[in-house]
């Protein structure tokens, strides 16, 4: 976001919320105290409900909401959203949902982009019968680790959240569905119900296993419901030494 103005002061809260306070902040709600008196605390500083933190330059990031940022097991900053979108800029995946609050390292589901891959798989030779097929593949798996592993390298260049690299991950079996409970009707990944839903392979992960089986009802597009039933593979992948901690002047 840059630098803040002059003027315009930032500071965080101990949950790391962005906090603001400036001559041109609104004075307050329109007959409504209650909503002021919750938004703003009486030194004048304004509640955003973001996350975020200043960087090496400090230029002011923003991660996530405040509600949705957790912390590691040693206490280091979790923002699985923002783990999450970093992985979705690569063409290949399609939606990613990252765990980790209260745990000792952070392990990820992916779900790669099907024609994405699929395009890829042809320029490869590589033959394929459906989706289940290219998760299951050691090519793909690689592909994927190769994106994970870029954004490790580039998360270790962010001392606040270098501790939060990706371990672990596996490609599920299927893609995230709303018909499934899995994703809102505007594609956010529900991740509380997909750690409920598939708490054996968060389990497996977690568990140092190098592979785990699923077998589980899904609904198709038609309203037919049928049984998935797949080994998937779990793959470590690269970590890197964070960056020194430096803040500019």
């Amino acid at each position: 976001m840059g630098p803040a103005v002059p003027g315009v002061e930032l500071k965080f809260t101990p949950e790391r919320e962005l906090l603001i306070r400036s001559p041109g902040l609104f004075k307050e709600y329109y007959k409504n105290p209650q909503a002021t008196l919750e938004a703003k605390d009486p030194e004048g500083w304004f509640h955003t409900g973001d996350a975020g933190y200043f960087d090496a330059d400090g230029h002011l990031k923003i991660i996530d909401r405040v509600k949705d940022v957790g912390q590691l097991a040693d206490g280091s900053l979790f923002a699985p959203k923002y783990l999450e979108n970093k992985l979705k800029f690569f063409p290949y995946i399609k939606e990613a949902v990252a765990f980790g609050h209260g745990r000792d390292q952070v392990c990820a589901f992916v779900n790669f982009d099907f024609d994405a891959v699929a395009n890829w798989a042809e320029r490869h030779n590589m033959p394929y019968t459906g989706y289940t097929d290219l998760a299951s593949r050691e090519e793909v798996l690689s592909l994927v680790r190769e994106c994970v592993e870029r954004v490790n390298a580039d998360l270790a260049g962010e001392p606040e959240v270098a501790n939060s690299q990706i371990r672990r991950f596996l490609i599920l079996h299927k893609e995230l569905d709303a018909d499934d409970g899995e994703l809102t009707r505007t594609r956010k990944v529900r991740r509380g119900h997909i750690a409920e839903r598939y708490k054996p392979l968060v389990d497996a992960l977690y568990g140092g296993k190098d592979s785990v089986h699923v077998e589980m009802q899904v609904k198709y597009e038609d309203g037919r419901s049928g049984m998935v039933a797949a080994d998937l593979a779990i793959r470590d992948a690269k970590s890197f030494a964070p960056a020194a901690a430096t803040r500019a002047a």
